[in-house]
């Protein structure tokens, strides 16, 4: 019999619902064209597998026969393509993602949490890290991807795919006399800013467009970040996409920077010489898709 496979799927279907239309519901058939598939499989047995009824179907004891045989086979076959795909990482598993601090504020969270959305079973670990640190972790394992500036990724041990460029911007207290400016120019006004240490790329990014780099304080998080420039009226330079609702909650607003022109490219990294993992596959797409 050709589909035989098909069709005792459907009788266990059936058996399972007790209801010719219960199981035509659950398995998005019309109940003529299931009841037909039974009837074929019932004439190629050659008994009837059900009697029918006004509430529904009972098993024969030809029927109750095959089902006491398929329903353990068909049920160790599933058990198995589930176990197959949980050890790939397809439903269930483990990923761990580094992050550079900023990111984690918008885009990484955002990208996540529909992650998480479609995959629930899987235990994620989410490292904030400077841009070293976030490649130091991929390169080594301890982090299955990672999402840094491609200027902070200089090693031949990890893969890239570029993401997207985003711009920076002047971060003032409402207080500040920078706040009644729509644009600045850093090149012309001296700004005193609270910046990240000498290793985080956007300290870098820093040191080499803006000459006389006036550093008021230094501070490795931000949170600390914005809230000291909250509590001193101080500024600091942070993504344009930082969320408008977080910069509100310390009285803060953003300055365009015309001069110089501060734009980095967003990337993530995975390990080199290794096949990105089903759940690392799904992280990228939809982080393209979040994109879009």
């Amino acid at each position: 019999m050709k589909y035989l496979d098909h069709h005792l799927r459907l009788f266990l279907a059936i058996a399972k619902a007790r209801s010719l239309s219960a199981a035509a519901d659950a398995l998005e058939l019309t109940q003529s064209g299931l009841s037909k598939q039974l009837s074929t499989l019932e004439s190629y047995i050659g008994h009837p597998l059900f009697d029918r009824h006004g509430r529904g179907v009972a098993l024969t004891d030809a029927g109750l026969k095959l089902q006491d045989v398929a329903r353990p086979a068909y049920e160790l076959i599933d058990n198995c393509v589930s176990q197959m795909r949980e050890e790939q990482g397809v439903t269930e598993g483990t990923l761990r993602v580094a992050t550079i601090h900023t990111l984690s504020y918008y885009f990484v969270a955002d990208v996540l949490a529909k992650f998480m959305g479609q995959r629930p079973k899987v235990n994620m670990t989410l490292l904030g890290r400077s841009s070293p640190e976030v490649v130091d972790l991929v390169e080594t394992g301890k982090a299955d991807l990672g999402f840094v500036y491609d200027t902070a990724v200089a090693s031949d041990a990890v893969d890239i795919v570029p993401l997207f460029d985003e711009e920076m911007c002047l971060v003032v207290h409402r207080s500040s006399p920078f706040a009644v400016m729509e644009s600045i120019s850093l090149c012309e006004n001296d700004v005193p800013l609270i910046v990240f240490p000498a290793n985080y790329a956007l300290r870098r990014m820093l040191s080499g467009s803006v000459l006389n780099l006036h550093v008021a304080a230094e501070v490795d998080t931000v949170d600390a970040m914005l809230r000291l420039a909250s509590l001193t009226s101080g500024q600091c330079i942070l993504p344009s996409r930082m969320p408008t609702h977080l910069l509100e909650e310390y009285d803060l607003r953003r300055v365009k920077i015309v001069n110089p022109k501060l734009s980095r490219r967003i990337v993530v990294i995975t390990r080199s010489g290794r096949a990105p993992s089903t759940l690392c596959t799904l992280v990228l797409d939809i982080a393209k898709g979040v994109l879009g």
